[in-house]
């Protein structure tokens, strides 16, 4: 049975690709940066698949060279799903760069002294949107311009991180030559498996289906189902064509987040708002407000991505949006039922 190392296993993309590692035939190894997290992790993992034995878990830190060539012992592949995500401007910027970069270089690193074959790594589409201007249009050779007027530290951490994983990988030297392939989804929405609601995502929608999002920004971008990205990552590790590829994981059409608002509305999560904040309202509150500035680049813009390559590439196609709508609300009302 093959192995894969799979780091930050206790967020939210990790929790779903080791479900869909043990279901397609690998044992998982999986990274967290406490092994108290390991209990919240399985109970999530075990509500969809038997693991039988095949999951084991190790400490790492992106910070620390500690524990990661002991990581990589017995693995063929790497799933490099760990980086902090946060919208939400830092003091300091490089609490969000530094260990994305070196978080990444480490994992690359020690997995070509382990001799395993390749990493499939989580980047995002913020690694693709050009100078942040208006519309974008994005496809597998965009690059995000860490220096434009609208850049944050998230889309820097982000873009620094992958350009340095392709740097790294394109001045390899001897004969074992490690492969990579690069996953960037949008921004990410679908079911909770451990009931956890603090990460980005499912924070906000916490907030719109209970009625605290009382406006909603004017952005229109392309989105993901977690479940798509866990499919493609797993799909990822032994395609021949991957190999060196940048893949777009998203729905084929951006959608605003008003329509999502529509959708619950719709199907009877009635303290939904679906009013829309002005845009110069938006920017002046962002001038006091970090998590406000970490939402600059997409207000009044729409993201569009080409994921033709993704889909013929994997034989794929998008969960649909009101599908990734319905199932995260669904599974956020068990999580607050659970929290009574």
């Amino acid at each position: 049975m093959k192995k894969v190392l799979l780091t930050g296993i206790s967020g939210f993309i990790g929790q779903h690709c080791a479900v869909e590692l043990l279901k397609q035939g690998y044992a998982v190894r999986g990274s967290v940066r406490s092994l108290s997290k390991t209990d919240e992790v399985l109970r999530g993992i075990i509500k969809e698949i038997d693991p039988q034995g095949n999951i084991e878990f190790c400490e790492l830190n992106l910070l620390k060279d500690e524990g990661w060539d002991k990581a990589m012992e017995g693995c063929d592949f790497v799933l490099h799903v760990a980086s902090p995500f946060k919208l939400k401007i830092p003091k300091d910027e490089n609490e969000l760069i530094k260990p994305a970069v070196e978080g990444t270089l480490r994992a690359l690193k020690a997995a070509k002294k382990a001799g395993v074959k390749r990493v499939v790594l989580t980047s995002s589409i913020v690694s693709m949107l050009g100078d942040l201007d208006g519309s974008i249009k994005i496809n597998q050779d965009s690059w995000t311009n860490v220096n434009a007027k609208n850049s944050t530290p998230y889309l820097k951490s982000k873009t620094l991180a992958e350009k340095s994983a392709w740097e790294f990988i394109n001045n390899q030297t001897g004969e074992n030559q490690l492969e990579l392939v690069v996953i960037n989804p949008g921004p990410v929405y679908g079911p909770t498996l451990t009931g956890n609601l603090s990460g980005e995502s499912m924070d906000m929608f916490t907030k719109l289906i209970t009625g605290k999002m009382p406006v909603l920004p004017k952005a229109s971008t392309v989105m993901s189902d977690v479940r798509d990205i866990a499919t493609i990552h797993v799909l990822a590790l032994e395609n021949e064509q991957a190999k060196g590829k940048r893949f777009i994981v998203t729905t084929e059409n951006p959608y605003a987040f008003q329509e999502l608002a529509q959708i619950l509305k719709s199907n009877g999560y009635n303290k939904v708002s679906t009013k829309l904040a002005p845009n110069f309202l938006l920017k002046f509150v962002a001038k006091f407000s970090a998590e406000m500035k970490g939402m600059l680049p997409f207000i009044g813009n729409t993201i569009e991505a080409d994921v033709q390559n993704t889909m013929s590439t994997f034989n794929w196609k998008p969960i649909p949006i009101e599908k990734t709508v319905l199932d995260t609300a669904k599974s956020i009302e068990m999580a607050l039922k659970n929290e009574i």
